[in-house]
């Protein structure tokens, strides 16, 4: 299955879909050594394509290269998933002593926390955030408002975004919380297969749900290590690294009303 260049970039780390739109159509993308202008240009193999961005390499090495390094953050509120300056605190600025270009393996809203993963494997990174790999990231959410059944078969249902079908999303209310002052407060915990924008969030208002907090938890097996605190990050193991490739078909718990 082949790839758009624009979304390649985008899941490297070189910016967001549409900023890598206006880059590729102004002349500053090579593949294997050909410029290409065309945002929807498709790469047939893009695990091993040689892209160039304004005279830098993004894909990985070939054999030889530089040691892969790959990092587990854990994201604090408040802080931005990009490399664009001027907008705020960054996650690559929490990287202190980090000397590799790394790249996040998918991103976390300003407003979420938990485990990130960034990378100098290409490879790794586009395994990760592509939908065509099946993994899984798993977010604990704080939410209020009234949850029954027929909120769970709504948010488990068929859905779209912008017009696009989603792909099917798992959700296990974990248990009731105390009221707060906008009413029944609830924790919920979702399976996500693809990461859309703002997904959970804009999935839970359209069942009159209002996220108070959200965080990922894990990505396939990998949980988020009870050793990092929020903005604290390390490298990860070589038992960590199999973990994250490795998928979690356990089921998830039915809701009951209590």
């Amino acid at each position: 299955m082949s790839d758009r260049l624009q979304c390649v970039l985008a899941r490297l780390g070189v910016d967001s879909r549409r900023h890598c739109a206006s880059i590729i159509a102004g002349g500053a993308v090579t593949v294997n050594g050909a410029v290409v202008r065309e945002p929807g240009f498709r790469l047939e193999h893009p695990e091993s394509d040689v892209i160039v961005v304004s005279g830098r390499r993004v894909s990985p090495p070939a054999g030889g290269g530089a040691a892969v390094r790959t990092l587990l953050l854990n994201k604090p509120r408040g802080v931005l998933c990009t490399r664009e300056e001027g907008r705020g605190e960054t996650v690559y600025g929490l990287l202190r002593g980090v000397r590799e270009r790394v790249v996040s393996a998918g991103r976390l809203d300003r407003d979420s926390s938990g485990l990130l993963v960034l990378s100098t494997d290409g490879a790794l990174v586009n395994r990760l955030t592509h939908p065509r790999y099946g993994h899984t990231k798993v977010y604990e959410v704080q939410a209020c408002g009234v949850f029954d059944q027929a909120t769970l078969d709504a948010l488990q249902g068929p859905m779209e975004l912008d017009g696009v079908p989603l792909a099917p999303v798992r959700v296990e209310y974990v248990r009731r919380l105390d009221d707060g002052p906008l009413g029944p407060r609830h924790r919920l915990r979702f399976v996500l297969h693809e990461g859309r924008n703002r997904q959970i969030r804009r999935m839970c208002e359209s069942v009159g749900l209002r996220v108070e907090s959200l965080s990922r938890v894990a990505i396939n097996r990998l949980r988020l290590p009870t050793d990092l605190r929020a903005g604290e990050f390390r490298d990860a193991t070589p038992r960590e690294l199999e973990l994250l490739e490795r998928t979690d078909p356990r089921p998830l718990r039915p809701w009951r009303p209590e």
